[in-house]
């Protein structure tokens, strides 16, 4: 049916007022991008390790995205599948000086009033709110892929707007070109590996001298690879937990085999249950280690 809306690692493993206590978790996000990350992180007892892996830049402008931002009230839906989708997207719209409606003006699907925004999920639906506008779908599960499913029976024939990374896969086009969906798809920003990444850092992954790495893009994954090699990248998840966001970056990470401790929902959900999350995933194997212990020495 049609949807009908628009320390050290020698030390204690935690203690239960801070259950990160001693732990060395890399984060590779931009830093005003994991600056919540990172809050909600040392709240909990970790050690935060900023390691920026990927950038991003505006795309050039007079492109084909303010062609698409000229003519807004031609499409059906917006589908954001990132936070930085819809921050340059609505940088772009206000350096053009146009708008869409209010945030509070809800529209239905057949475009009148103003096209549709769906979002990815809900990192990217808050990103969305802030920059004022109304989103009138979030995938329940956090994937391109998804949302396309999730909306399969509402996009025949209709027009879609997908601002996206010049990096990003074409899975998400190809599942709105099966669902009869006209898709018009632009680039709103680039990705770039950075200039340099810190070599000590680097060094202390080298070494496996951090508990957890973050990853929240397939882009960071691969740019930390090309500098420390693929292989021994895939390898250092034998011995350091690998966290990734999103079921594309486990796709990712999984595809050049890197083993994935943790597959967190888009953006987690917050920063506080990514938290959380990681939390409990080293609690779960803190058990794990006491059973075998205890199997050990029944044995």
């Amino acid at each position: 049916m049609p949807i009908n809306f628009c320390a050290s690692r020698e030390g204690p493993l935690a203690s239960p007022e801070k259950p990160l206590h001693g732990k060395r978790i890399v984060l590779t996000r931009a830093p005003e991008q994991a600056r919540e990350w990172t809050q909600a992180l040392e709240e909990m007892g970790a050690e935060v390790i900023l390691l920026p892996a990927v950038t991003f830049f505006p795309a050039e402008p007079s492109g084909a995205l303010d062609t698409a931002l000229g003519s807004l009230s031609e499409f059906d839906w917006i589908l954001f599948t990132s936070q930085n989708a819809v921050r340059f997207f609505s940088r772009r719209l206000k350096q053009l000086g146009l708008s869409l409606r209010p945030a509070d003006s809800a529209g239905p699907p057949d475009g009148s009033a103003r096209p549709c925004i769906a979002a990815v999920g809900p990192a990217t639906a808050q990103a969305a709110a802030e920059a004022g506008f109304h989103v009138d779908y979030i995938a329940a599960h956090h994937s391109g892929e998804s949302l396309a499913r999730e909306l399969f029976d509402s996009l025949a024939g209709r027009k879609i707007l997908l601002p996206r990374s010049d990096r990003a896969d074409d899975r998400l086009p190809t599942a709105l070109r099966n669902s009869g969906a006209q898709t018009t798809e632009v680039v709103a920003y680039r990705t770039a590996a950075p200039g340099s990444l810190d070599p000590g850092i680097l060094d202390r992954l080298r070494r496996a001298e951090v508990d957890a790495i973050v990853f929240a893009s397939p882009s960071a994954y691969h740019n930390l690879s090309a500098l420390m090699g693929s292989a021994d990248t895939a390898a250092l998840s034998a011995q350091v937990q690998f966290v990734a966001i999103g079921p594309t970056t486990a796709r990712t990470l999984r595809e050049t085999g890197a083993r994935v401790a943790l597959e967190a929902g888009e953006g987690a959900s917050g920063a506080a249950a990514l938290a959380a999350s990681i939390a409990a995933l080293y609690a779960r194997d803190h058990v794990a280690a006491g059973k075998r212990a205890a199997q050990n020495q029944r044995e």
